[in-house]
């Protein structure tokens, strides 16, 4: 929005020129998404314990959560504000991809909000019905995958996915792009939502996987980078780096609250808006199997749930103490902040590897 009407007045006032550099919108929407994080956080904090509106602990979790039982939820509302304000702001909004982010975060809060309000507010011990869930889900990457294959932005590579550590090798999915824009999306939602199971783990994991996301972002939109990096060069892609950058911040402030133990904790409303996200960027940059690299983490705690439930299906016996597999370790007697610590540190390593596959071709 301030782009759209101050950068047009740079003749008026020199610094409005500052508004055409992607870095200085970006770093503005990270401080802007920081700080309102810390603005709101405290209130929606108070508001929700007045309100009663607390997590409720399954019987059948680990032990050492009974006591975040009553712990205020729904703290994804103060990460979607924090990211879609500061997008608003500072992103171009007449650009494809900060819209189809926007709609993403958007779509995918309202089920999250819908699944925790049945939760938390009405009483319904499972929330939202999965398969409403799962066609919210669908849906948004039906969506996508029209869009992307309509857009003008695509020509030519609309059908394709990018490999990465290889030059110029694009994969052409054909009629099946669209479901594959499905599964990725719908996937890594949930993924992101079964691993919100540990004060400040998702939180922390996403911040670091934005961080890689801002870089390829960033050089997707830019000829010249692109062209040196051999990397797919997307006219406009730039502007996602804006999205990242306030997802960054609004993750960022958040976990000073949502760090154990947690004050507030994000429910589906913020674990199923962000995943989405994370998948529709994913999408967008034609990066979709970069996405189990920077989304690793991710990755193991929807494998460990399927690993598990098929071994117990199929040979009655569990191969984890517990799934998703963090609370594997809880219950090999790791504290909840070691494990959380140790995968931000696998998080960490799978960013950078994310970043060295721009050289490593």
């Amino acid at each position: 929005m301030l782009y759209h009407f101050l950068y047009p007045l740079r003749d008026v006032f020199i610094g409005f020129n500052l508004f055409s550099y992607i870095t200085f919108r970006s770093a503005a929407a990270a401080i802007t998404a920081l700080l309102l994080t810390f603005i709101i956080a405290p209130s929606m904090i108070r508001w929700l314990k007045r309100r009663g509106i607390g997590e409720e602990i399954r019987d059948d979790g680990p032990p050492t959560h009974h006591k975040k039982a009553g712990v205020p939820t729904m703290g994804g509302l103060i990460v979607l504000l924090a990211v879609i304000v500061p997008v608003l702001l500072f992103a171009r909004l007449n650009n494809l991809y900060i819209q189809m982010m926007l709609g993403a975060t958007v779509w995918m809060g309202m089920v999250g909000f819908l699944d925790d309000y049945m939760k938390v507010v009405k009483k319904c011990p499972k929330g939202l019905i999965a398969r409403y869930k799962l066609i919210g889900q669908v849906i948004w990457g039906l969506i996508v995958g029209l869009a992307v294959t309509l857009a003008p932005e695509y020509d030519g590579v609309e059908w394709y996915t990018t490999a990465p550590f290889f030059k110029n090798l694009a994969i052409n999915f054909g009629i099946f792009y669209i479901p594959m824009v499905i599964f990725v999306i719908t996937a890594t939602s949930n993924a992101v939502n079964l691993t919100d199971g540990l004060d400040g783990l998702a939180t922390g994991l996403v911040a670091i996987a934005s961080i890689a996301w801002a870089g390829v972002s960033y050089v997707s939109g830019r000829v010249d980078f692109s062209d040196y990096l051999n990397v797919l060069y997307l006219k406009g892609a730039g502007e996602l780096t804006v999205f990242c950058a306030a997802l960054i911040g609004a993750s960022l402030g958040f976990l000073y609250y949502n760090c154990n133990p947690a004050s507030i904790i994000m429910g589906d409303t913020g674990a199923l808006a962000i995943g989405s996200a994370m998948g529709t960027l994913a999408v967008l940059l034609k990066k979709e199997i970069l996405l189990l690299l920077v989304g690793g983490v991710f990755v193991a705690e929807v494998v460990s749930v399927i690993l598990q439930v098929a071994s117990f299906k199929w040979h009655g016996k569990r191969i984890f103490k517990m799934a998703p597999v963090h609370h594997h370790f809880e219950l090999l007697g790791w504290a909840e902040q070691k494990v959380v610590v140790r995968f931000w540190i696998v998080g960490i390593l799978l960013a950078l590897l994310t970043l060295g596959t721009f050289k490593v071709r």
